[in-house]
């Protein structure tokens, strides 16, 4: 389905170029204080290896690249060490896809970069000029995208014949989303389990066993009061009802295979790992609708004094709207505000699962940032919904678009795990 927002904004460009040009001011003055920290402190070479994985050098100047680039990507959590794993993994991938003798076109290469700038409404060329601004060479933006390409066609080679979805899987998504039946609306209880640094496996490790463990909604409940760390876990991490079609994609997908009393897979938020159980559905006299695009407002306020949720509760005494903050927002420290207009899949998940619960103009302070140095405030400003239909207004083939979406989860699972494999086969020596 393409990305067609039926909302209008009367500066169209001023939230991505605003949003540019925050990220880069913080990336330049990033990557200076890390240029003058290395001058000063006498380190060791950057060209020097960081990591080895498989004989394969990683060098401190790629993760100072890698770094930069995530930080212009607005990348949560601590850069250096998602730089490193990000290469670490980019070298697994590289191995297995040079074993398999599948590489990536230098064609295929620039279709991604185009797609992927095109997330932020620039060209690829412009995106590269951005990241040249900035001291980020072309080849940091081309291997961050390329490393993807040849191992998405190894993993569909090796694990797309696995892969099945049963008719009888694929009749019950379809019965929540079809048009002839209506809308739906979903009850989901949650828990959320924050990744702590040095923490990360324990995490996955106690949110994978909950997964498999969880089989009435009295232990999900229990559950969620022990582990959840989001206000709901005082209410056994129930949730109100929602459409489904505000839901994040990837949660939407698995929540459409599940009945009554079933818990999904291990859900990537970011800053956290989360399980949903299925309460309830019921179907509404409405038309179903998917949100395709959605338009905030986030701010990062300081944790430090105790003063951040006072802060929030004053945003919203004194801003009923997204409009009537923006002007005052724009005074704070550049990096702290910004008005984003995004597809919905390129929504980060735990703030898309956060505005999901959300009416225009309706607020959260939920969330948090950088290991709770930064409460972060979320005001939705607007949601752009469809239908999906074609030109005779008759439904888009939707047992094949709903059959590829399972497909698709279930090929991206087979892969991490390949990943893990890879990781615990391989020789990774820290330089």
């Amino acid at each position: 389905m393409s990305f067609r927002p039926s909302m209008t904004y009367s500066h169209a460009s001023r939230p991505v170029f605003n949003r540019l040009s925050s990220l880069a001011l913080m990336l330049s003055l990033a990557f200076a204080a890390a240029c003058i920290g290395q001058g000063a402190a006498g380190q060791e070479s950057p060209f020097a290896t960081a990591v080895s994985v498989n004989g394969l050098s990683i060098t401190n100047y790629e993760v100072d690249q890698r770094r930069a680039l995530l930080t212009l990507l607005r990348a949560p959590g601590d850069l250096t060490e998602l730089a490193r794993e990000q290469l670490i993994e980019d070298r697994l991938r590289e191995s297995a896809t040079r074993a398999a003798g599948i590489t990536a076109t230098p064609e295929q290469i620039r279709a991604g970069m185009e797609e992927f700038a095109g997330r932020a409404n620039l060209s690829a060329n412009q995106f590269i000029s951005e990241l040249a601004n900035r001291g980020v060479p072309e080849e940091t933006f081309r291997d961050f995208v390329s490393s993807g390409i040849a191992w998405r066609q190894l993993v569909r080679g090796r694990f797309g014949p696995r892969v099945a979805v049963s008719d009888a899987e694929l009749d019950r998504a379809l019965s929540l989303s079809t048009q002839s039946r209506g809308g739906v609306r979903v009850l989901l209880s949650e828990i959320i389990v924050p990744i702590r640094e040095g923490r990360e496996d324990e995490a996955r490790a106690l949110v994978q066993r909950l997964s498999e463990t969880i089989e009435s909604e009295a232990a999900f409940s229990a559950a969620a009061r022990e582990y959840s760390a989001t206000p709901t876990r005082a209410r056994g991490g129930r949730l109100d009802w929602l459409p489904i079609g505000r839901l994040p994609p990837a949660l939407r997908g698995q929540v459409l295979t599940l009945a009554p009393g079933e818990v999904t897979e291990p859900v990537n938020l970011g800053p956290g790992i989360a399980i949903f159980q299925l309460r309830d559905l019921e179907e509404t006299d409405g038309t179903p609708s998917e949100t395709l695009a959605l338009e905030y407002v986030s701010i990062l306020i300081p944790t430090a004094g105790g003063t951040d949720l006072s802060q929030a509760g004053r945003y919203d005494a004194l801003y009923d709207t997204c409009d009537d903050l923006y002007e005052p927002a724009q005074s704070m420290a550049d990096g702290q505000f910004t008005r984003d207009v995004l597809p919905a899949s390129e929504v980060p998940a735990d703030i898309a699962l956060e505005l999901a619960r959300l009416d225009p103009d309706e607020s959260s302070a939920a969330l948090t940032r950088q290991n709770g140095a930064f409460r972060l405030y979320l005001k939705l400003c607007a949601r752009t919904v469809d239908v999906p239909v074609n030109e005779d207004g008759e439904a888009i083939d939707l047992r094949a678009q709903t059959r590829e979406q399972i497909f698709q989860r279930r090929l991206t699972s087979f892969a991490d795990s390949y990943l893990e494999e890879l990781r615990a086969d391989a020789i990774i020596v820290e330089g």
